[in-house]
């Protein structure tokens, strides 16, 4: 599976066969099945998590036993707990598979020794979390200012493949309102 992670990264920055051995030898690919943890609350996140085939969540469980989702990563997407990551304290945060997937996992230090070895490697790493922190940005302006209908609108606008692979309440859990809430918009969007 590290065909996957190397083919996804030579796609974004130009790697020598040196720094490909180099980040091979670091690389561990564990095969999750569904509905397994790749992390779960209370541990310390120590790794930089790649998808390279399957469907991941990253959600979080209140007292009452909702789920919260925060992302979902699908094929070429990251994910982790980048809190428990950046101060090694235990996480808030769960990551399972949805579906069967393999993942490429590399160590904090050993992700960070890369970085600084390969220079392009680092500038993807930071175009990703500009990328991540206006997503963010995005998610929080939408949460706050629109309704639940024009929420699942704009989820399904940026989100078309994931639609299609989870179940309704993942989604209702993802934009923020209750699956009642979201089997009502649609039966109302079904009869426009």
């Amino acid at each position: 599976m590290f065909a996957a992670f190397q083919k996804y990264l030579t796609e974004k920055i130009e790697l020598s066969e040196e720094e490909i051995a180099a980040i091979a030898e670091v690389a561990i690919v564990k095969k999750l099945r569904k509905k397994q943890y790749l992390l779960q609350e209370g541990d310390v996140w120590k790794y930089n998590a790649f998808v390279c085939r399957g469907f991941l969540k990253t959600f979080s469980v209140n007292d009452n036993g909702m789920e919260h989702i925060l992302n979902f990563s699908p094929e070429n997407y990251w994910c982790g707990d980048r809190e428990s990551l950046m101060h090694a304290t235990p996480s808030r945060l769960n990551i399972d598979a949805i579906e069967d997937s393999e993942v490429v996992l590399i160590k904090k230090e050993d992700f960070d020794g890369l970085c600084q070895q390969i220079p392009q490697l680092n500038n993807l790493v930071n175009n990703i979390l500009q990328k991540s922190f206006l997503v963010s940005q995005n998610r929080i302006l939408a949460n706050i200012s629109l309704s639940a209908e024009e929420k699942y609108q704009q989820f399904l606008e940026k989100h078309p493949a994931i639609a299609n692979r989870v179940p309704q309440h993942m989604i209702a859990s993802y934009i923020g309102i209750t699956p009642e809430t979201l089997t009502r918009i649609r039966k109302n969007a079904a009869k426009k």
